[in-house]
């Protein structure tokens, strides 16, 4: 059995990422600062916990001993500029030098559409000038090669059951009778998080049947369902699969940009995690969507799932049966 260290395995993504590991035999270690954040993955077989502090560079060195495969997954979408960078650069560089001191084979990072390795001061946010830094010191190392395979994964906005996106615009409109919205024309490709851990799972080159010779060389994928969408028509939709409004959902009035600023600082002011910041509004200037001077999905062998029938599924009280068979429907 093929062992795997994933650092973010407790949040929404990871648990996904975690469950299909273990489906296609993987033994997987998942780090977390305290045991009760991985409740819901601790029922997976061969999934061991650890307690530890993934940004311990010498404690990240003991526990990759042993292990054939890295995912790091972790992120965070607010922060200052020295978060950013202790999150999306700092920790993908410890990540690199323990999986290189362990002997690890490969290392698998999740980083995000609209990052450019090759040029990473020129994104418009810190949050993704930082994943561009994170990438850049992945793949293009000052010294020598790292001694293992790096795959980057690029996704667009990440769409699930238990995403903070579509159910908290849902949400908004149950109560407010219109969305101001900033950045409203903002465009977006969304992907399924099933498919973002099925690329995860197949891009390990040692996974057995997922082996691939063209995978194996490609270093960038960018994950993007086959939609794209603006944030109104995301908002919108998020209403109307919700059945807000008897299913019309809310108006969507789109704020200038210098509204918007205000709304965005307004809500960075609000205590707890923004909604919305000023540096969220500075990356959607870039559109979230495919290039296509990188594989995606389909080259990992993967039928991107469309948004709609599975949003639905989620989202509406009385359409969760109909949306399943529709899931189930997608993969056969």
């Amino acid at each position: 059995m093929k062992n795997i260290f994933v650092l973010g395995g407790t949040g929404f993504v990871g648990a996904h990422v975690c469950e299909q590991l273990v489906r296609a035999g993987w033994h997987v270690t998942v780090p977390t600062r305290r045991r009760n954040n991985a409740k819901d993955i601790m029922h997976l077989p061969g999934l061991t916990v650890l307690e530890m502090n993934v940004h311990d560079a010498q404690a990240l060195t003991r526990e990759l001993s042993g292990m054939d495969a890295v995912v790091n997954l972790v992120a965070i979408l607010h922060g200052s500029e020295a978060a950013f960078d202790a999150t999306h650069v700092d920790l993908p560089a410890k990540v690199a030098r323990a999986s290189a001191a362990a002997g690890v084979r490969q290392v698998v990072h999740i980083s995000a559409l609209g990052a450019d390795e090759k040029h990473p001061d020129a994104p418009p946010s810190r949050y993704l000038r930082s994943k561009s830094r994170g990438e850049a010191l992945l793949l293009h190392p000052a010294g020598d090669p790292w001694p293992f395979d790096v795959t980057v994964l690029r996704p667009s906005v990440i769409f699930g059951a238990e995403d903070k996106f579509l159910n908290l615009f849902a949400k908004l409109q149950g109560i407010f009778p219109f969305m101001p919205l900033a950045g409203a024309s903002a465009k977006f490709q969304p992907v399924w998080v099933q498919d973002v851990a099925s690329a995860v799972v197949r891009s390990l080159k040692y996974s057995g049947n997922h082996t691939a010779a063209n995978v194996a060389a490609a270093h960038i994928f960018e994950l993007c369902g086959p939609d794209v969408f603006t944030l109104a028509q995301l908002v919108h939709n998020a209403g109307v699969w919700a059945g807000v409004n008897e299913g019309r959902g809310r108006p969507v009035l789109p704020l200038p940009e210098w509204a918007g600023r205000l709304q965005a600082l307004a809500m960075e002011c609000a205590p707890g995690a923004p909604l919305m910041s000023r540096d969220n509004l500075d990356s959607m200037k870039t559109d979230n969507v495919a290039t296509g001077t990188h594989l995606g999905l389909a080259a990992l062998g993967i039928h991107a799932a469309a948004l709609g029938p599975i949003a639905r599924a989620y989202l509406s009280k009385g359409g969760l049966v109909q949306g399943m068979l529709e899931v189930r429907k997608h993969h056969g």
